[in-house]
């Protein structure tokens, strides 16, 4: 153990260095702990629905183990993977739990005639759009991280720029097959006598049970995406322009584009972007954006504020992954340098650090500097709103870009999910959905980097209040600052209650709250900074 005065030294140091650290160090070494991971994947990659049902019977197994014990030595149940491969920005205390592996990994079937795919939790976005980009299908919400586990993304959330007509992630599940806390095996759908679980199981954060393997809606695509980025001056003119374009006022028509996204550069200043599937037209240039000496993507959009209305066609995988190699654009908090010509044609290829890798090496005196320096948070907000979300942001982070994505939430009725069902002012007329947005705030706030001061609970809680008032709801990958009682008005836990009991996940998995609320004492951090 240091020190005080040596630790206070050394972090410092290395936050005065921190580029040195991260272009010597922290790239190099996260480029082999990808190979590394790279070489377990295909180690231990197997085939076949037949090999599934047997790893699917060890985890019950395991479970109905468990269950034998004692009382006294029956600790919550939770995974045994890693923390340090999620993505989630908190570190869950597994050492504290009873861990089950859940070793599934492979992409167990593909229907073309359902026009769906079968996969255990594990597999990634990176391995998923590898397999059916080729194919000529895609999934109908697809994340921008590799890393991403289609299982977590399931039993958390995730939006993408096609969200405006597909809707969260969890819209486009079709089934979950689920270990109870029993070890029994059950598959739940909205149709079936398990209707009430399939509809808790989305936001529940391995609180409900083990998922084994789900199954998703695909869509058929093209082999580019037709791209238009319009730099618009004046934010009631860009607002106003992303409820337009993403059906806000009035039902979608077919002439809706497939995808559209938001990059707000400052509160008057932004470029919107409009995607439709597209063959290959030689008239159109073709960027392959994710190349690793290309520009950053969003450096990329930037460069229209200035050029102009511009069209390119992209192939859709890089389209699709396009904010994965500057991690949207928290890489240049890392490296300033990042995108300069040369850094990208020499080391570009050892972009992005490894997310896992990054986690792998955080200990906690780095978790706690980290956490009071940085903000990553994804919020779900109506898009009428969408000049007050930008408004609060600015003023409470201080921090440009924000990301946009439209995301269409659907009103599923009384007791339907941990989400709450959206207000009726904000309904699009003749519907049962409204239009929010994701809110993405990502890197390190604008008073961090002028080093003034900044209290990051005191920031969040404000933004976490205004959300509420809303009827809005926090990623809840990312840090929470909400009390118990704060977060459930956010969200509905009525149905996930009687869910907890009905299913046997009470006394068997941790409650939803206590899975996702940080490691860190939030409160003392507010106090300690005030």
């Amino acid at each position: 153990m240091l020190p005080d005065w040596l630790r206070a030294q050394l972090i410092r140091w290395l936050e005065n260095n921190r580029e040195l650290v991260v272009l010597l160090f922290c790239l190099p070494a996260s480029f082999l702990f990808t190979l590394l991971l790279r070489l377990k994947s295909w180690l231990r990659h197997r085939q076949g629905p037949g090999q599934h049902d047997v790893a699917v019977r060890e985890v019950q197994a395991k479970v109905q183990h468990w269950n034998k014990l004692p009382p006294n030595q029956r600790r919550l149940l939770c995974t045994s993977r890693p923390n340090w491969l999620s993505l989630s920005t908190t570190f869950f205390q597994k050492h504290l739990h009873h861990q089950v592996p859940i070793p599934l990994h492979d992409i167990l079937e593909l229907d073309e005639t359902n026009m769906t795919v079968r996969v255990e939790p594990m597999v990634t976005i990176g391995e998923i759009t590898e397999y059916l980009i080729p194919k000529g299908y895609s999934l109908a919400v697809t994340i921008e991280l590799v890393d991403a586990t289609l299982g977590g993304l399931a039993f958390g959330t995730g939006m993408s720029t096609h969200s405006h007509k597909a809707g969260l992630y969890h819209e486009t599940i079709t089934s979950y097959e689920v270990v109870l806390g029993d070890g029994s095996l059950v598959t739940a759908t909205k149709d079936n006598e398990h209707a009430d679980l399939y509809k808790a199981l989305p936001w529940c954060h391995g609180s409900l049970g083990f998922l084994v393997a789900l199954t998703l809606k695909i869509v058929k695509v093209k082999p580019y995406i037709k791209l238009t980025y319009t730099p618009v001056t004046g934010q009631k003119n860009y607002c106003d322009r992303l409820r337009e374009l993403s059906g806000t006022y009035e039902k979608q028509p077919e002439v809706f584009p497939d995808y559209i996204e938001g990059t707000i550069f400052s509160k008057d200043e932004a470029v919107i972007m409009t995607g439709d599937y597209a063959d290959y037209d030689p008239y159109i240039p073709v960027n392959e954006c994710s190349k690793w000496y290309k520009p950053w993507f969003y450096k990329h959009v930037e460069s229209f504020l200035v050029e102009g209305e511009t069209t390119e066609l992209i192939p859709l995988r890089d389209y699709l992954l396009r904010h994965n190699r500057a991690i949207f654009w928290v890489v240049e908090d890392m490296l300033s340098f990042g995108n300069k010509p040369i850094f990208r044609y020499l080391f570009g290829w050892l972009l992005p650090p490894k997310p896992a890798f990054l986690k792998f090496t955080t200990t906690p005196g780095v978790r706690e500097y980290t956490f009071t320096k940085q903000v990553f948070q994804d919020i779900v907000l109506p898009i009428k709103e969408l000049e007050r979300q930008i408004d609060i942001a600015s003023e409470l982070f201080e921090k440009f870009p924000l990301l946009v994505y439209p995301c269409k939430i659907v009103d599923h009725g009384p007791s339907s999910g941990q989400l709450r069902r959206p207000d009726s002012k904000y309904l699009v007329p003749g519907t049962n959905y409204a239009m929010y947005n994701d809110l993405g705030v990502y890197g390190v706030p604008g008073k961090v980097k002028e080093k003034k001061p900044y209290n990051p609970v005191v920031a969040m809680r404000k933004m976490e209040e205004f959300t509420r008032d809303v009827g809005g709801y926090s990623f809840l990958y990312a840090d929470i600052f909400m009390t118990r009682e704060e977060f459930e008005v956010m969200f509905d836990l009525s149905l996930y209650e009687v869910v907890r009991k009905k299913y046997k996940a009470e006394g068997a998995f941790p409650h939803l709250y206590d899975k996702v609320k940080p490691e860190i004492d939030v409160f003392a951090v507010g106090e300690e900074k005030s």
